[in-house]
């Protein structure tokens, strides 16, 4: 169950706003860009039928459905989305104390720091252009990573992988080794295909 606090408030007005969106089943998703970071944001959007991801926390409110970010959730700890009223007309704010800090530090496992770094530096840049990439296991001190999305196939993949991700990796956890691709047949001993 997720730690965040949706007001009765904040529940009104956004049921309203699902309510003038013409789309049967509509409801909300809620995220962190860059989370863990000094640049995170939290965001609300629009989640239409299908768009929310399989791994997302479902929370069933009184007239909607809210889609919690798998990944985001414990930053969204002790958040709270709120609906205040003054003379200007409204706002909807949200306060996630815990957005900007780091869940991973020196001692945390180094597959979590590992996914934590894909997750808040790498994959928001790679986003843009419709990528992605997530971590498979680690043999001994080196990262296997899986590319998705925009990735697959795309002929910057390899240079994306030393220039950028492996680059940064090193930098943010010592003693990894490298990193490789899944399909990299250059590793005997676990073939992918």
């Amino acid at each position: 169950m997720s730690a965040i606090t949706i007001t009765d408030a904040a529940q009104d007005y956004l049921a309203d706003l699902l309510s003038k969106q013409n789309s049967t089943g509509i409801s909300i998703r809620i995220f962190i860009t860059q989370p863990g970071t000094q640049y995170a944001e939290t965001c609300i959007a629009y989640c239409k039928p299908g768009e929310e991801k399989p791994e997302d926390t479902v929370l069933a409110l009184k007239s909607f459905t809210a889609y919690i970010d798998a990944f985001s959730e414990a930053f969204l700890d002790d958040a709270v989305v709120d609906y205040a009223t003054d003379r200007m007309g409204g706002q909807l704010t949200i306060k996630a104390p815990n957005a900007k800090v780091p869940m991973v530090n020196a001692d945390s496992p180094i597959n979590e720091r590992i996914s934590y770094y894909l997750q808040t530096e790498i994959n928001p840049g790679l986003a843009g252009h419709g990528g992605e990439v997530s971590l498979i296991e680690v043999i001994d001190d080196i990262a296997i990573l899986k590319f998705g999305g925009g990735c697959q196939g795309c002929g910057q993949a390899d240079v994306t992988l030393k220039e950028g991700i492996e680059k940064t990796l090193l930098e943010r956890i010592p003693e990894l080794k490298g990193v490789r691709d899944v399909t990299d047949h250059s590793i005997k001993e676990n073939a992918y295909y």
